[in-house]
């Protein structure tokens, strides 16, 4: 798709991290449900797979950014604008585990770092951006999603980058919320567990537990938080769902620990 402006009334979402995964699955039914969806991510190659995936009718373009780089950023909500124009949707989804299964005590700080940089200040930078351009544009408002875990509210062994940020994630998404309300600007936050994706392979082959143990765990299809994410999307703004959980049935989550 040309980088020009698109004369067009479908709404339009911008979506971290749709180069696999959670991502990958939003940004192909949000398309599906005929809005405009620019696709970030770092990799050129995966975005490019999934605008493929969209089909060749889809209205998407695709933006390579690191989400943790300021200047990556302001390209990629420049490049909406060109494109696009308004923007009714973020999707502040780019995350990373970092290392896995690290105690707390041998965590480096570079992996530290990493996992935060990504996490909470790539979160905070794309909504910085969306809320600027929400605020300032004609009609005014829009809609900001972030993607929470169920580690926001119970964390894995080992997790502690991981989970800080998801818990740090719940506070951006209630300032979010409270200093939205005047221009129209409505946030949520979707916790999710166990989607199938390439995060979660080592579910089906054995994770470590809080009692010591090693288990497999079920998983969901990613196509199942997509719908979620879509509903709460296609909402007017006047209504919002604040926080969802969306998990695999049979997860230790309820009760973890």
């Amino acid at each position: 798709m040309s980088n020009k402006l698109l004369n067009s009334v479908t709404k339009t979402a911008v979506v971290t991290g749709a180069g696999s995964g959670i991502g990958r699955a939003v940004a192909l039914a949000l398309s599906g449900a005929g809005w405009s969806v620019a696709l970030a991510g770092r990799r050129p190659e995966p975005l490019t797979e999934t605008a493929a995936l969209a089909g060749p009718d889809a209205r998407v373009i695709t933006v390579p950014a690191d989400v943790s780089r300021p200047d990556d950023v302001d390209a990629l909500f420049s490049a909406v604008r060109e494109c696009f124009g308004h923007l009714d949707l973020l999707f502040n989804n780019a995350g990373t585990f970092g290392p896995r299964a690290v105690p707390v005590e041998d965590l480096a700080y570079d992996d530290w770092r990493t996992v935060v940089d990504v996490n909470l200040t790539g979160a905070f930078l794309c909504a910085q951006a969306a809320y600027r351009q929400m605020k300032e544009q004609d009609p005014q408002g829009g809609r900001i999603i972030n993607n929470g875990s169920v580690s926001a509210h119970a964390p894995r062994p080992h997790s502690v980058a991981y989970t800080a940020t998801k818990h740090a994630m719940t506070g951006l998404t209630k300032s979010l919320s409270l200093d939205g309300r005047p221009y129209r600007i409505a946030c949520g936050q979707i916790d999710i567990g166990n989607a199938a994706t390439e995060m979660t392979e080592r579910m089906q082959t054995g994770i470590l537990q809080a009692n010591g143990e090693l288990a497999v765990e079920p998983v969901m299809a990613a196509s199942d938080v997509a719908r979620t994410v879509v509903h709460m999307a296609e909402l007017p703004l006047e209504a919002n769902v604040q926080f969802a959980t969306v998990m695999a049935t049979g997860m230790p989550y309820v009760g973890r620990g």
